[in-house]
C-alpha cells in the first residue's frame, strides 16, 4: 500500500466517526440534535453540532450589531447543550463538540461536514413554508450526494 492510499479517506467502512448535526434553536433541529446524539452514542462516533451564523450584510449596513445577535444566539445554544448533556450523562455519553460557521445554512453546513470529515449529516425540517416550492437545505444537502443526509421532522 502506498502513503497516499493509506491516508485516503474513507467514508462509512466501520460506522460513522462524526455525525454532523445543524442546529439553529428551533424545534425540529432540537430533534435533529437528539436524534443524532442517538446516532453517535450507538455508533460511539463524535456529535459535531453546527451553528451556521448567519451574514446579513443589509442589517450591519444599518448599524444592527448582528455579530452580536448571533454571537448570543450561539452563546445559547451551548448553554442548552451543555445542559442537556449533564442530564443524561449518568445514562449514557456523547462526545460532542460545538461549532459556528458564518454564511447562509447550507453552505455553512457543506463546509462543515468538508472540515470535519463527516461521514453523516443531520437536518431538522424546514419549518418555512416556502421552502415547499424553493427548497430546503435539506434537499440541497441530499441533492449534494456527498453524505448520507437524515432529515428529522
Amino acid at each position: 500500500m502506498t502513503d497516499q492510499q493509506s491516508t485516503r479517506f474513507e467514508r462509512g467502512t466501520d460506522g460513522p466517526k462524526v455525525i454532523v448535526v445543524g442546529v439553529d434553536g428551533s424545534e425540529s433541529s432540537l430533534r435533529a440534535a437528539a436524534y443524532a446524539g442517538g446516532l453517535a452514542r450507538r455508533q460511539h462516533a463524535l456529535l459535531a453540532l453546527v451553528y451556521v451564523q448567519p451574514v446579513m450584510t443589509a442589517g450591519a449596513a444599518l448599524g444592527v450589531p448582528v455579530t452580536d445577535t448571533t454571537d448570543e444566539i450561539a452563546e445559547s445554544l451551548v448553554r442548552e447543550i451543555r445542559t442537556a448533556a449533564e442530564r443524561v450523562r449518568d445514562i449514557f455519553e456523547v462526545r460532542w463538540e460545538f461549532h459556528t460557521f458564518r454564511g447562509d445554512p447550507y453552505n455553512g453546513l457543506v463546509t462543515a461536514a468538508d472540515e470535519l470529515t463527516a461521514d453523516a449529516v443531520v437536518v431538522g425540517a424546514s419549518e418555512q413554508a416556502g421552502h415547499r416550492f424553493v427548497g430546503s437545505v435539506a434537499i440541497r444537502l441530499v441533492k449534494a450526494g456527498r453524505w448520507p443526509v437524515t432529515v428529522v421532522p
